[in-house]
């Protein structure tokens, strides 16, 4: 026992020893990388030139194919949008098999199958495999094209065409393209509702039958599936899939980087928060040296939740709910850096000044030895991660090709990571982030933010919705004589149906349909009101789901009730709502803090801007100037200690017992916007003071 004492004693010892003469100044030197072993793909190729990737692995009963058709970039002109067409078309059944019962099959096999103009996925139960292969190949090689269908998924582009017209980031995206590598260029060529219309049936034929072939294809196979029998099913079903016709496209180079700094804008009135982005053209592929140093060097700047412009822009000043960096690899020498974020119209100006600021100190001062540590940390760990996956395996197989990488960059990846040192971040950060030639692209409400902007000191240059240089828009047009707040809101008010029939209302009903970006499911929403005392109920329901959400307001307190969790409003909420002046709040205004401030642009039409103090609060009230009506409210709340401004849109008015009513209305705050259709209005019918309860 005494022996068993000492021994204990003696470890004890040489531990206390060993901590003592650690130096917990300075920061433990990382160690080896882990040793990478890679399964190599089986492979072989179809002499149609379709090669064929295998990655056996048994520990699951499923299996996945993915079809990559490796083309050059092309553009489609005055046809922009054929290869989206194609895409939506293929999958679609085959000329062997109609489209629903291909579907139902697809169904019943519990499989997944879906495609794009360059290529198709398909997975799976192994024990289908066969069949699973077989579908995918009809899918492939024998499309079924018809004019119905053509008819429908057009009819479907044009209506996200014409759903994206208001998106701020659609159209941010969409400019930051087009002037970076230009409209000529097939990364910065986007579609319209013209090009679109120009497209027939046979121009996706054409379309497949040059771009969809296997000349330039390559099929990845990973799961539980046997090697040999695997050669044997894809000899069978693909080996029919006739070789096309080899073609080069002549790549024109993309817009060079501009002299100087500049700020591209995108005015959009109807945008609640601006997209700032700044971008410059780099040229880099995944076999340049810089590469493991430049994703070092972005991850530090931009590429996660620590990095100098999140933390600048998010947790120091509270701005945004996110910045990001990134930086594409292209081997046709055409990808971007990028600096990007959301934020509110009146910080828009400091966030420019910001982001400039963060990429120029990671350009003038090395990183801490902290940040690149973290930095390698986190790029071993996706990657250690990610190699537990048999997909992993196929795609890094796949890159090699693809990107004519030595057969050993996956097994050395960790080991290049780990050799970046503090100097070659701050090197290759000189070489590819260049603020001092960066495009910063900005969308959003002029009105608001260009008095800012233009006190930065950085040149302005304005753009359409499409990248087409346009002057400097007219963002407040003047009052005209004898207009005023009062007769502003008195338009409105006759707009509506007068005050002797608003008089009248005393309840309303609204029941309709709720969308909410981001949430693919079919809501409903019920709200009623009652006007004296001001009195509100809404519930939030889904099919098969029961109520997920409601909110009662009896004129003295209220709740929310969310997921079975009723949360009793705060006194500041109780506050709010008692100097909320509820439905027709213009017949109650105090005008003494009524001011008819301008004449703005609200969706191409121009609108009296009208500022109201409620509660020491300032909201905005946006009046149609031709038909009186209002269109949109603007006001200001914090939310998770931010300021966040919520902008509520109203259209499609519609008359119930004398009385205009918004059928539609748009609900949009900070990132998330909610959508409502209103079926069905009622007036002094099926409200009583229960339903506030």
């Amino acid at each position: 026992m005494k022996t068993k004492i000492t021994a204990l004693l003696a470890v004890l010892f040489i531990s206390i020893s060993a901590s003592a003469q650690l130096d917990r100044s300075k920061q433990p030197k990382a160690g080896p990388a882990p040793t990478i072993t890679l399964e190599v793909p089986g492979e072989f190729e179809l002499k149609n030139g379709l090669k064929v990737l295998v990655v056996e692995n048994h520990k699951l009963p499923r299996v996945s194919y993915s079809l990559t058709i490796d083309n050059q970039p092309i553009t489609e002109g005055d046809k922009a949008g054929v290869s989206a067409m194609l895409g939506a078309m293929l999958g679609n059944g085959t000329t062997n098999i109609s489209k629903d019962v291909f579907n139902e099959e697809i169904d019943f096999l519990g499989a997944r199958l879906g495609f794009s103009s360059d290529g198709a996925f398909a997975s799976g139960l192994s024990k289908y495999s066969d069949r699973i292969l077989e579908l995918m190949a009809d899918a492939a090689m024998n499309p079924l094209f018809s004019q119905e269908e053509f008819d429908k998924e057009k009819e479907r582009l044009l209506e996200g065409l014409k759903n994206n017209e208001k998106s701020v980031e659609a159209v941010a995206d969409r400019v930051g393209s087009a002037l970076s590598y230009g409209t000529k260029h097939p990364y910065g060529e986007f579609l319209t509702e013209e090009t679109v219309n120009n497209i027939s049936l046979d121009n996706v034929r054409a379309f497949y039958q040059k771009y969809f072939n296997p000349n330039n294809a390559y099929l990845v196979i990973v799961g539980d599936v046997d090697f040999r029998t695997v050669e044997k099913q894809v000899k069978k079903y693909f080996k029919k899939w006739d070789k096309g016709i080899d073609f080069t496209t002549n790549l024109v180079k993309p817009n060079p980087n501009v002299a100087s700094t500049q700020i591209n804008f995108v005015d959009m009135p109807n945008a609640v928060q601006s997209n700032v982005t700044l971008t410059n053209n780099v040229e880099l592929e995944m076999n340049n040296p810089d590469y493991h140093a430049v994703l070092i060097a972005n991850k530090i700047l931009g590429g996660g939740f620590n990095s100098y412009l999140n933390m600048n822009l998010r947790e120091a000043n509270g701005w945004t709910y996110g910045a990001r960096s990134s930086i594409g690899t292209s081997r046709y020498g055409a990808s971007r850096f990028t600096a990007s974020t959301a934020v509110r119209n009146i910080v828009t100006d400091s966030t420019v000044i910001e982001t400039l600021k963060e990429i120029k100190r990671i350009k003038n001062e090395p990183v801490t030895a902290e940040a690149l540590a973290n930095a390698k940390a986190k790029y071993v760990g996706d990657f250690v991660l990610a190699l537990e996956s048999p997909q992993t395996i196929a795609r890094y197989a796949l890159s090699i090709k693809l990107n004519k990488l030595p057969s050993d960059f996956y097994k050395t990846y960790l080991s290049k990571i780990n050799a970046v040192t503090i100097a070659d971040v701050q090197r290759v950060a000189n070489k590819y982030f260049k603020p001092e030639n960066a495009r910063i692209i900005i969308v959003g409400k002029g009105s608001d933010v260009i008095p800012g902007l233009e006190k930065t000191g950085v040149p302005i240059k304005y753009y359409d919705k499409f990248a087409n240089p346009v002057a400097k828009p007219e963002f407040s047009k003047p009052i005209p004589d004898g207009v005023t707040a009062k007769s502003v809101l008195d338009k409105y008010i006759s707009a509506i149906g007068g005050a002797a029939n608003i008089a009248k209302v005393n309840t309303v009903k609204m029941n309709g349909d709720v969308t909410i970006e981001g949430v693919p499911i079919a809501l409903k929403v019920e709200a009623k009101t009652m006007t004296n005392p001001n009195k509100e109920s809404m519930e939030m329901t889904a099919e098969g789901m029961g109520t997920l959400m409601k909110q009662k307001w009896d004129g003295t307190t209220g709740y929310r009730e969310q997921q079975g969790q009723k949360m009793p409003f705060s006194e500041d909420e109780i506050n709010e709502k008692k100097s909320n002046l509820g439905l027709f709040a213009e017949t109650k205004f105090d005008l003494a803090n009524v001011t008819l401030e301008s004449i703005v642009d609200i969706d191409g039409k121009d609108n009296f801007k009208v500022k109201v103090i409620s509660n020491d609060k300032a909201s905005y009230r946006f009046y149609n100037v031709e038909t009186g009506l209002l269109s949109q409210v603007e006001s200001a709340s914090k939310a998770q200690d931010q300021e966040v401004t919520t902008t509520i849109k109203y259209d499609n008015y519609s008359e119930v017992n004398g009385v205009k009513f918004p059928y539609g209305q748009t609900i949009i705050a900070g990132p998330q916007t909610i959508s409502m259709n209103f079926k069905n209005v009622k007036v002094n019918e099926e409200v009583t003071e229960a339903d506030f309860k």
